[in-house]
């Protein structure tokens, strides 16, 4: 007597080495665009901050949060819970990368693109009328903040 085995059963290693793949792959890219890059820390209307990773030579940056937020939303150090943290993921990620171009004094440029990569990282490409910057040019920073502490 021949046994069948499920399909999904004889499937599940191809879908868990494709997703390694997807992930290893953004890891990769990742890893190559914002290697050796500083993170800057912009906050937005909740207060709450997001590192930045800028490659101003692609025109792309790369906004990455922290988990508790995106469980809980905005408003955490309020002690008021979004009821909808994932529907308002893709707005907050998106004013972080407006505010942060705004405090760069880019406002001309704009935002061509997203790609969201898990959760907690998010790519926008952007565009900008003033012509790229050489690699080694004095440009604007954010002053230096350490996300999740506050001043004394």
């Amino acid at each position: 007597m021949v046994r069948r085995l499920p399909l999904l059963v004889l499937a599940a290693p191809v879908v868990v080495a494709a997703l390694g793949a997807c992930t290893a792959t953004n890891f990769s890219y990742i890893s190559k665009t914002y290697v050796g890059l500083p993170s800057q820390v912009v906050t937005i209307g909740c207060k709450e901050p997001y590192e930045v990773y800028d490659n101003r030579q692609q025109r792309r940056m790369l906004i990455v949060s922290n988990a508790l937020r995106e469980v809980t939303g905005c408003n955490i150090n309020d002690l008021r819970i979004d009821p909808d943290p994932e529907g308002t993921r893709v707005s907050r990620f998106r004013a972080a990368a407006h505010a942060y171009l705004d405090e760069t004094v880019r406002e001309d440029c704009t935002i061509r693109g997203e790609t969201v990569f898990d959760s907690l990282k998010t790519e926008f490409a952007y565009a900008c009328s003033a012509p790229i910057e050489p690699r080694n040019a004095k440009v604007p920073r954010l002053p230096g903040r350490r996300p999740g502490l506050q001043a004394q």
